[in-house]
């Protein structure tokens, strides 16, 4: 394992990461969206790590699943654009609930909602159940490799800071509506992927408490390095077997620096799964990179507004509000 400052990389993590994404390796050169969708699914493995149980890592597939659903779910909310607005909103308050109970809670706040985030750009079709039967199938493969590694002693794992009563309510509202606006303006403005800025604001706001909001901003930029890089990627018209060892790079990163206090992970996990958004665009990426872009900024700065801007004015009014009331 080598580490410096809050920066972690174990090689055989990265291995571990390689090896789930095999079957996307393989299947690139002759269907680069379905080897994405493989991808995709493989990742709540390499996010989590490997539990220390054979029996906790049933969740591997459970997650997966849910990633497929929310896809699913995205693609079915997209036909009736002011009832997708709402449910997004409402499905982020939810989630952000389910997070303070269980770690399998904090995946599907940052792996399924934005999935159904992405959904929003993907029309329900018979090619978008495939994808999400390719999600499925990832998982499934990804958690029988899980299985072969032996079971060893549960280390001491420090609990992920979250809020919780009143402060997670007010998260998942201000979550739901950087979210619904994200949506509201890409249903309006009729761009072509919806669910790109909306995906990049799900990707990126995360509760904080007190001043840690440097927390939003280095995951606010980890997001946008990777949506760039998969706009920079789509752009250079890749081959299959290109994309095939992109996937393969990327998954190895993940589970290499899965471990790291610098919110580097996002990178990895935006990339894939906007570049699953764009290998199913029908424009040429030239065309669309400058839209991407500022797509992925407006998904930035509604999250750093509403994750960060918000709270930190809020924080500021408490103390004033209580000096008052003395």
């Amino acid at each position: 394992m080598a580490a410096r400052g809050g920066l972690t990389w174990r090689w055989s993590r990265f291995g571990l990461g390689v090896l789930y994404a095999v079957p996307s390796v393989a299947v690139a050169p002759f269907d680069p969206a379905v080897a994405l969708a493989l991808s995709i699914g493989v990742l709540p493995a390499a996010a989590m790590g490997l539990p220390a149980r054979r029996r906790a890592r049933s969740a591997i597939p459970v997650l997966g699943t849910l990633v497929a659903l929310g896809l699913v779910l995205g693609a079915t909310l997209a036909l009736a654009p002011i009832l997708a607005v709402l449910a997004v909103a409402v499905l982020a308050v939810l989630a952000s609930m389910l997070a303070a109970r269980e770690r399998a809670g904090q995946l599907a706040l940052t792996l399924v909602l934005p999935m159904v985030g992405i959904g929003l750009s993907f029309p329900l079709s018979s090619t978008t159940l495939l994808l999400a039967g390719a999600i499925v199938a990832g998982s499934v493969y990804a958690w029988l490799i899980a299985l072969l590694w032996p079971e060893r002693g549960a280390g001491a794992r420090a609990p992920a800071a979250m809020p919780k009563g009143r402060a997670l309510l007010v998260y998942g509202i201000l979550l739901g509506a950087a979210a619904g606006t994200a949506a509201a303006i890409g249903f309006a403005t009729g761009v072509e992927h919806v669910g790109w800025a909306t995906g990049t604001v799900l990707l990126v706001m995360r509760p904080v408490r007190g001043q840690l909001v440097l927390r939003s901003v280095g995951r606010a930029a980890s997001v946008l390095l990777g949506a760039l890089a998969a706009a920079g990627f789509a752009l250079l018209s890749p081959s299959g077997m290109v994309i095939g060892l992109g996937i393969g790079v990327a998954v190895g990163c993940l589970g290499a620096v899965q471990q790291s206090r610098w919110y580097v992970a996002p990178a990895f996990t935006t990339f894939l799964v906007l570049t699953l958004l764009l290998s199913t665009s029908a424009e040429p990426p030239a065309e669309r990179f400058l839209e991407r872009t500022l797509e992925t900024l407006l998904g930035v700065a509604l999250a750093l507004f509403f994750g960060a801007l918000v709270p930190a004015l809020l924080a500021i009014r408490r103390p004033v509000r209580a000096d008052v009331a003395e």
